[in-house]
């Protein structure tokens, strides 16, 4: 019995985990070529609405996700041209764009509200679904959240073991050397920052087709962008720790739910917003690995010193910098 539930809450962590993941991929992406999307949480929500809206008026689960991975990519794509190519504040327009993608989500999607539509349904792999607690926990999922976990291996073997991935890194580390050797950083940054925002979009495709079928104010994706944000310095801008930071994410969520059964004298609301303090408390911690006092401490303890390795968060020295060659 233990070892069922045991596999239910996996299953649910792994499960509600995929949208934060796709979101965290697609900005560790654009910030490893140098470029800060801020514009993650309202995307989201736009990329919800849109994705229920076209699946319902279609009938077709594809176009739905496509029409959330290309409201990600348009707005990822304004981010672009007005930090990129114009040079604007990357901060600003992103923070601008979230506000206003929220309230157009809200404004366009207000007819659909609460509305029933299609969404996917479980996928078991065949045999491995019937494994001891592996099977119900990462085999018996919705087809996105295996995308989810598989794109996680993608990335990682993407950006550190090809040859367009180290492009990736060197323009996000420092553009003019790589202008240098006959690469044009703005296109790399663009060429990135649409392809992180078109994965922005899948997530939050993923939330109104899957994880949360439907749409509706709130929808339940609200903050997800900011917690992306977060843990892609988590993960100390790699693909690996970022996502293994949303399945921890996911984690706090769920066992949320379960404390509130074990304790029900405690409000609700306590568990609810739990895991944000902590997430904010954990990258506080994470910080240190960064202070130079910290690190002359742990210069003697070997121990120490590979666990402040293993959490170093430096992020590309171009981050947020615009470029204009000459």
């Amino acid at each position: 019995m233990v070892e069922f539930d045991l596999a239910i809450i996996m299953a649910g962590v792994i499960a509600g985990a995929a949208p934060i993941v796709l979101a965290t991929l697609g900005e560790t992406l654009a910030e490893k070529s140098g470029v800060v999307n801020l514009s993650l949480d309202g995307t989201i929500l736009l990329a919800a609405m849109a994705a229920f809206v076209v699946a319902l008026e279609t009938n077709s689960l594809p176009a739905g996700f496509a029409a959330g991975a290309a409201v990600g990519a348009a707005v990822a794509s304004v981010v672009a041209v007005f930090g990129i190519y114009l040079g604007q504040n990357q901060v600003a327009v992103g923070f601008v764009l979230t506000l206003m993608a929220r309230d157009l989500a809200y404004f366009i999607g207000n007819p659909y509200a609460r509305k029933p539509g299609p969404h996917t349904a479980p996928a078991s792999i065949p045999f491995l679904d019937q494994l001891p607690f592996l099977g119900p926990g990462f085999f018996n999922h919705h087809l996105p959240v295996y995308v989810s976990m598989l794109l996680i291996a993608a990335c990682w073997w993407y950006v550190d073991r090809t040859a367009p991935g180290l492009t990736l890194q060197a323009v996000g580390e420092n553009p003019g050397a790589a202008y240098a050797r006959g690469i044009d950083p703005r296109r790399v940054r663009c060429i990135y920052t649409v392809c992180g925002g078109a994965l922005v979009g899948l997530a939050g495709a993923t939330f109104s087709l899957c994880t949360k079928p439907g749409w509706g104010r709130p929808q339940g994706a609200e903050g997800t962008g900011w917690i992306a944000l977060a843990l892609v310095i988590f993960g100390g801008w790699h693909p690996v720790k970022a996502a293994l930071g949303a399945y921890v994410f996911s984690s706090l969520q769920v066992m949320g739910i379960y404390l509130q059964g074990w304790f029900p004298s405690i409000p609700a609301q306590v568990f609810q917003v739990a895991p944000f303090p902590l997430m904010i408390f954990t990258l506080a911690l994470m910080s240190l690995t960064q202070n130079e006092a910290v690190r002359r401490w742990a210069q003697g303890r070997a121990r120490t010193r590979r666990l402040l390795k293993a959490f170093a968060n430096l992020s590309p020295a171009a981050l947020g910098k615009p470029y204009r060659p000459g």
